[in-house]
């Protein structure tokens, strides 16, 4: 089977296209246009420039996968529906929609948090899987605990209750002055730092008994900690570095803690990360050392379209239908 997958779920604009035949799985391309130089002047993503952007970027990237897969007969078209910003969502499902016509093959709709999941066994074997799992996804729009008893079912176990650990990532570094996407640029500032800061930041309920998360208190408590600093020592380059180094253990020891507790209480065998959060080198190091852990490679955390063609791959494999009518669902969940 040879699936086209679209994802546009949010600022990148990626086609991938997929060849399967049982446990036997090769991506035959998996092309990325990514939009995050434009909005970084902006320090978030503009939904309705990412749709433009979508638009015009859609045909070039098609035919860029297209090629590099050399134009295989396409069997399905898989589409991201949601979760995700729904100018976008929509621009990528009516250029789906349009090309399923001409291909004369099926749609699809794809769930952007599973895929997220699912990313994992793009380079994996579905035999590495030992279940129950439980599935962390952190990025930008989403931090949430996922419990998988079976194969493609899921329950939600915890979620954040107002800012995803991206999100906090990004609004810590607008404050302490490093750009867009945060994540990435504080990461890089944390690395091999000795000093800290006088005072720890807070870790958002980290003791309670639920599974939930909440990361808009941990970005008051930066924006106050920078703010008392008189100027000089804001723009010192040591005390950003000691910022970002306290910033990254605070979310990181979040999420690895919540992930414990879901581990222990449930007896998981095994440990999924995903998400754009899942490339922070601290955190996989974290998991590798605490957890059974599985995780994609640093370029399938990212939003892409070959976890939406391996999404579709294994419900199809289970005889699942396509659909003729896909809408857009901002507010998606698993």
């Amino acid at each position: 089977m040879k699936i086209l997958a679209i994802e546009t779920s949010c600022d990148d604009t990626s086609i991938a296209v997929l060849e399967g035949r049982g446990d036997k799985i090769k991506i035959l391309s998996n092309i990325i246009s990514s939009q995050v130089q434009l909005h970084a002047q902006y320090g978030g993503v503009y939904p309705f420039l990412a749709r433009r952007e979508h638009e015009k970027n859609l045909p070039a990237v098609l035919k860029k996968a297209a090629k590099q897969a050399k134009n295989p007969k396409i069997e399905a078209i898989a589409i991201t529906k949601g979760p995700g910003l729904e100018p976008c969502l929509w621009t990528g499902i009516n250029f789906a929609k349009t090309l399923a016509k001409e291909l004369q093959a099926p749609l699809f709709p794809i769930n952007h948090v599973e895929a997220h999941i699912l990313a994992n066994f793009i380079e994996k074997k579905l035999a590495s899987l030992k279940l129950p799992a439980v599935c962390l996804i952190v990025s930008g729009g989403h931090t949430q605990l996922v419990l998988m008893e079976k194969f493609l079912n899921y329950k939600i176990l915890g979620e954040t209750r107002d800012d995803a650990a991206g999100e906090c990532f990004d609004k810590a570094a607008r404050i302490l002055g490093l750009g867009y996407p945060g994540g990435p640029a504080i990461a890089k500032m944390a690395k091999n730092v000795r000093g800290r800061i006088s005072n720890k930041l807070p870790r958002p309920m980290i003791n309670q008994k639920n599974y939930d998360f909440s990361f808009s208190g941990l970005k008051t408590a930066i924006l106050y900690e920078f703010k008392k600093q008189p100027p000089e020592i804001q723009k010192s380059p040591e005390y950003i570095k000691a910022m970002c180094a306290e910033i990254q253990r605070a979310i990181v020891e979040v999420l690895v803690f919540k992930t414990a507790k879901a581990v222990k209480d449930y007896g998981a065998k095994t440990v999924i990360l995903g998400g754009g959060v899942a490339s922070n080198d601290e955190l996989r190091k974290q998991f590798k050392k605490s957890f059974n852990a599985l995780m994609p490679s640093k370029k399938f955390c990212t939003d892409n379209a070959a976890m939406a063609a391996i999404t579709a791959y294994f419900h199809l494999q289970k005889g699942e239908k396509t659909s003729k009518d896909v809408e857009a669902k901002a507010d998606l969940t698993l």
